[in-house]
């Protein structure tokens, strides 16, 4: 197991989740790639996004179905948000893009939950790694990301 697969492990054991971590020798990447390796619905796919508002990275948690709605994010920060780049997300997490999970980072983020996820038993996020992943609840997900849980997705145009 990579160091930061072991990383996550130990922070979602000092959290009191026992989370069982699978990694696949494909990747886990994108939320399609995960969803098709789990054998879920891209939906239940958490996709761990690191923006800024101003200057402060927050994390976003955001359905694998979902864009993540940049100006509904700017509005519960209070700043205007844009995307972090490479080497912001791996100092902000310690984790490099792909493999960021929800959890154990480098320092403590402001972190968001998008609602759509409740609509789920089962969500799956990254464990570290762009091929390893876990399983939790997302209701479980919310409480050990000490995350608000918000609308995030952008608005489907009909």
């Amino acid at each position: 197991m990579k160091a930061s697969v072991v990383r996550v492990v130990e922070a979602l054991n000092a959290l009191g989740v026992e989370a069982e971590i699978i990694e696949f020798s494909q990747s886990t990447r994108t939320a399609e790639e995960a969803a098709a390796a789990v054998g879920a619905q891209v939906g239940q796919i958490v996709k761990s996004l690191v923006f800024l508002a101003g200057d402060q990275p927050v994390l976003a948690l955001v359905s694998g179905a979902n864009q993540a709605s940049t100006a509904k994010l700017a509005q519960v920060c209070g700043a205007p948000i844009r995307r972090a780049d490479a080497d912001t997300v791996r100092s902000a997490t310690g984790f490099s893009i792909g493999g960021v999970p929800p959890v154990g980072h480098a320092q403590s983020l402001p972190t968001y939950l998008d609602r759509d996820l409740l609509r789920f038993a089962t969500i799956w996020a990254a464990a570290g790694t762009p091929n390893a992943v876990f399983s939790i609840a997302p209701h479980d997900l919310a409480r050990i990301a000490n995350a608000e849980v918000i609308d995030l997705a952008v608005e489907q145009s009909a």
